[in-house]
């Protein structure tokens, strides 16, 4: 009997050991070293979260990081060459199928669903996201051509839809999902146009009542497939990325709904590389849930002879800097967070924002700005 077990600790420690060597020769590649002394470096703090790293991927890397069985002093570098020299793509549980066929599968972003992320996300707390945002509440990649700072690139980022939109005085603008009002609140002081925004979050929707009540503003506290409204434009930015695949056809067909004749609407959204894939289970799970990115080829199929496309605007590599920037504001105000939310909270946030800011530094995912119109006779000038 001692024998027997013996042999079973051999064959545990032996599987450990040819887990690490596995873990530790595919990080090689990416130049990260287990227990090395650069600020990209994994430092290990439990071995046994080498094992579930292995057999549980993307998960398993964030789960053992938010328990704290694991340190990476430069989280954005390390994502950056983890996800630069597409190990991701080496290790592919089972598990991935399944999500795989589930999102073709069912309609994870239904109208009943539609709030979830809102209620788990969004509503985290108003003053949460004024300590790490801009001033006006942007959460969204910024437009740094010209910016030295975060005010200044969020400020840009507004300014140059607002004048892709071609906006003039007595239009009216719909915003879907509109945040916290930056966008309407900006076109409206700076345009001169009335506008209508659509959330679905509860603490959104009462900032801009609280804040703009002196604007032309309108908010919808409603999912977007019961706006059936007229709009000279209509704007969406960042939401796409929650509508999912097997909804984007309705969204297009939503937005010629609402256009108005010789209209045009940007669409600004996070996209991924390649047409046959999900979304990063960490992120699923623990940040935006029911989150899909889109593919280029998903929303060109999505706007087939309904819109026309005019403009296509990729600046993703903005994206890194503005996720370092709320990072940064992040570590700055958390100790007057930290009794509220807990340690567990932070090493989830930090994970989520520094791996995000490596995977647009590796431009692993996208950031594109749509220009889509009805038909303009003589097409629409492209601004940048």
């Amino acid at each position: 009997m001692a024998g027997e077990q013996q042999d079973a600790v051999n064959a545990v420690s032996g599987g450990r050991s040819r887990h690490r060597h596995l873990l530790g020769e595919l990080l090689a590649e990416a130049d990260i070293r287990i227990n090395g002394d650069r600020p990209w470096d994994l430092r290990l703090h439990r071995e046994a979260a080498l094992d579930e790293i292995i057999a549980r991927h993307s998960l398993g890397l964030g789960e053992t990081y938010m328990r704290g069985d694991w340190d990476v002093p430069a989280l954005d570098q390390f994502f950056y060459r983890l996800l630069k020299a597409d190990l991701p793509g080496r290790i592919r549980p089972w598990r991935n199928a399944w999500r795989f066929i589930r999102s073709y599968l069912i309609n994870l972003q239904s109208r009943r669903r539609a709030f979830e992320v809102g209620e788990r996300h969004y509503d985290l707390g108003n003053d949460f996201y004024q300590s790490m945002l801009d001033s006006r509440l942007t959460y969204s990649c910024g437009y740094w051509r010209e910016a030295e700072n975060l005010e200044q690139a969020q400020t840009a980022k507004l300014d140059l839809i607002c004048r892709k939109l071609g906006l003039k005085p007595g239009m009216r603008l719909l915003d879907i999902g509109c945040g916290w009002g930056s966008l309407v609140s900006y076109a409206a002081e700076h345009y001169g146009v009335e506008c209508v925004g659509a959330t679905i979050s509860r603490e959104q929707s009462a900032y801009i009542a609280e804040h703009f009540a002196d604007l032309p503003i309108t908010v919808h506290l409603q999912d977007y497939r019961s706006l059936d409204q007229r709009f000279d434009r209509i704007a969406s930015v960042g939401m796409f990325e929650h509508v999912g695949r097997k909804n984007h056809r309705t969204f297009m067909q939503v937005a010629r709904r609402c256009l108005k004749k010789d209209g045009l609407m940007l669409l600004h959204t996070i996209g991924k590389n390649q047409r046959r894939s999900t979304c990063d289970p960490w992120i699923e799970k623990y940040i935006f849930p029911n989150g899909d990115l889109p593919s280029a080829g998903q929303i060109g199929d999505a706007a087939d002879n309904l819109l026309v496309c005019e403009d296509v605007h990729n600046f993703g590599s903005d994206y890194d800097k503005t996720l370092m920037a709320w990072h940064q504001n992040f570590e700055q105000h958390w100790e007057r967070f930290a009794e509220r939310y807990g340690q567990r909270f932070y090493r989830m946030w930090r994970y989520y924002l520094l791996s995000c800011a490596g995977a647009f530094r590796a431009r692993h995912i996208q950031l594109w700005q749509w220009m889509f119109s009805d038909r303009i006779q003589g097409g629409v000038e492209r601004i940048s």
